[in-house]
């Protein structure tokens, strides 16, 4: 068991826990949610001793175990799996006083141990560790200075998995992962039969990996039974009820002021005056914690080109001369949400690449509009911003003629305030500097965008507000991301990279993420037993999952609507137009197919969500 019981710590003169306190039970699954910036980090220091306490106490069972995965796996000749043996140091030491010791009695302890803790399968549970997060066979018998410092960050999640600590305590784990090994975790997580304690803002992982939210604010812990989106919808409530007695203490605190101004200085009013003064300065304020308002991206409007902005015939492309991807034959337009799905390592940056122009195709063809412009992000990006400089400098060496009033308001729009405009980038939070290359990524209205991992460094509400903005920008959007509930709510369309190819995967992300943890279809069955009564939380996820199909279809509606329209027009068909005419036909066929998918995934989410009650 965790006990944190009335603790008092500050960073810097900034209080940031003032009476906080909860129990965390053995064997619970805990999600731990928070602005940035509140702490969150900052306890899992004060529970590994590595800060002290002001007040209060922290505690735990004794000879318990506390694991959390290191900065970085140092670069050394040890191969993968000896690297992710060795963070079990018990089974280590056990192993190398079996070789030394003589005496009977101890020799008997030691075997006994090593098979209390299965040390003989030790191997076969690293290794199947390491292929969890992306590591082939070959991979795990590479030294770890093959391994660049995201991968090594791997082999040190690999670690403490494998060492398997009483209390495990993760943050942020998917930010260096790609989808597949973040679906991979949320599955072994779930199953971790010991404690755990998980920073995220990932809302796949805290839906299927968390039986509890631990919820900082205002300094204190409250602890929340259920999923995030249970959670949620509870804390929701709790704030409308908060909202509410707050506006009727305002009221009545503004009556007793009126009494107050209107009397004070009469002389047979004066003592309930200054009774009713009183009862204002006894009046206790009703906090109402509500979010920080969303900070909005507010990405420009794009000038419309012809379709297809982007056009591969037969491409090829890769580096120094070898192809990763070939025989690429793919078409792009301006309305297209396209979710790239693979292993790491199959091709998806290098394609995210060359569709931005950043590599020129080894064979075949690629045809741009000649108009277009292209915004890309990804992650090694916030590492090329210019750490001496503010955000307002960034601004203006990318749009010089602007005058500073514009270039504040652009960054604004992107939630950057005006102290954080002026302040350098170093200073930053990693969630800032995100802020501040999507907005260099956007800043001339590009009609395609291409982001990869753009949500690592970002809140849960700094990713609802992208969602917002990328559903309502009028550009073409290409996604590479582990997070699942962006995909879920942005892309309309999932191209497979796989075996050096890119094809359409015609169905939906459930099934994608089932292939990948190798869960078979359902079979059918004549007669099928009668199913369990959905939770509260699973009628949240159908919900929603409706919700999303709906949107779906009404998008793809409108395109279609769109399109007909266009081709109603008679000058369509001039000759000189025959190319276009073939573009637009051909775009309104995918688009037929596409909405009849669609229609059928709304019908079957319906029918789920009727079946669940």
């Amino acid at each position: 068991m965790l006990r944190i019981d009335d603790i008092r710590f500050s960073m810097e003169g900034r209080p940031l826990f003032e009476g906080a306190s909860a129990i965390v039970p053995d064997g619970h699954k805990v999600g731990f949610v928070g602005r940035n910036g509140t702490g969150k980090t900052t306890l899992f220091r004060l529970i590994r001793g590595e800060l002290s306490l002001e007040g209060g106490n922290i505690a735990i069972n004794r000879g318990a175990r506390i694991g959390g995965v290191a900065q970085e796996v140092p670069g050394s000749n040890v191969s993968l799996v000896d690297t992710v043996l060795e963070a079990d140091s018990e089974r280590a030491a056990l192993l190398a006083e079996a070789d030394t010791a003589t005496d009977p009695a101890r020799i008997g302890e030691i075997q006994t141990r090593l098979a209390d803790i299965d040390a003989w399968s030790a191997e076969a549970r690293a290794a199947s560790i390491l292929k969890g997060l992306g590591f082939s066979e070959a991979d795990q018998a590479q030294p770890c200075s093959a391994f660049s410092g995201g991968w090594r960050m791997r082999v040190a999640l690999a670690g403490v998995l494998f060492s398997a600590p009483d209390l495990l305590l993760l943050d942020e784990p998917t930010n260096y992962l790609d989808l597949e090994g973040a679906l991979w975790l949320e599955a072994y997580l779930a199953r971790y039969p010991y404690t755990t304690i998980t920073i995220s803002h990932d809302r796949g992982l805290l839906n299927r990996s968390v039986t509890s939210i631990l919820h900082l604010e205002d300094r204190r812990l409250t602890l929340y039974t259920g999923r995030y989106d249970t959670f949620a919808e509870t804390r929701a409530a709790r704030l409308a009820v908060a909202d509410a007695e707050a506006k009727k203490q305002d009221a009545r605190r503004a009556h007793l002021q009126s009494f107050v101004d209107r009397f004070r200085y009469k002389a047979s009013k004066a003592v309930q005056a200054q009774s009713r003064l009183k009862m204002i300065a006894k009046m206790q304020p009703i906090t109402t914690p509500q979010e920080a308002q969303l900070r909005k991206f507010t990405f420009p409007e794009p000038e419309e080109l012809s379709p297809p902005i982007v056009n591969l015939e037969s491409a090829s492309v890769g580096y120094d001369g070898t192809a990763v991807l070939n025989k690429l034959t793919l078409r792009i337009d301006q309305d297209d949400r396209i979710a790239l799905l693979g292993k790491n390592g199959e091709g998806k940056s290098t394609l995210s690449k060359l569709l931005a122009g950043k590599l020129e195709p080894l064979g075949g063809r690629i045809t741009r509009s000649r108009k277009l412009r292209v915004g890309y992000f990804a992650q090694h990006q916030l590492e090329e911003l210019h750490a001496d400089e503010t955000p307002l400098e960034h601004l203006r060496r990318a749009m010089p003629e602007a005058h500073p009033p514009k270039l504040r308001a652009r960054l604004a729009g992107f939630g950057l305030t005006a102290d954080q405009a002026d302040t350098v980038t170093a200073r930053l939070s990693g969630g800032q500097k995100a802020r501040l290359s999507l907005l260099l990524a956007t800043h001339d209205a590009p009609q395609l965008l291409i982001l990869d991992e753009p949500t690592n460094h970002l809140d849960m509400e700094s990713r609802e507000a992208l969602i917002e903005a990328l559903t309502a920008y009028s550009g073409a959007v290409i996604l590479v991301s582990h997070d699942m509930h962006l995909l879920e709510h942005v892309a309309d369309r999932l191209w497979l990279v796989k075996d050096g190819r890119v094809a359409p995967f015609d169905d939906t992300l459930n099934a994608y993420r089932d292939m990948l943890l190798e869960r078979p279809a359902p079979k059918s069955a004549k007669a099928k037993p009668t199913a369990p009564k959905a939770s509260r939380a699973d009628k949240t996820e159908l919900r929603r999952a409706v919700s999303t199909a709906e949107a779906r279809v009404g998008k793809l509606t409108q395109i279609r609507e769109t399109l007909a329209a266009k081709m109603a027009d008679p000058a369509m068909y001039d000759a000189s137009r025959a190319r276009d005419a073939e573009a637009l036909q051909k775009k309104f066929a995918e688009v037929e197919d596409g909405l009849e998918r669609a229609e059928a995934l709304w019908l079957k989410a319906l029918e789920r969500l009727e079946a669940a009650g």
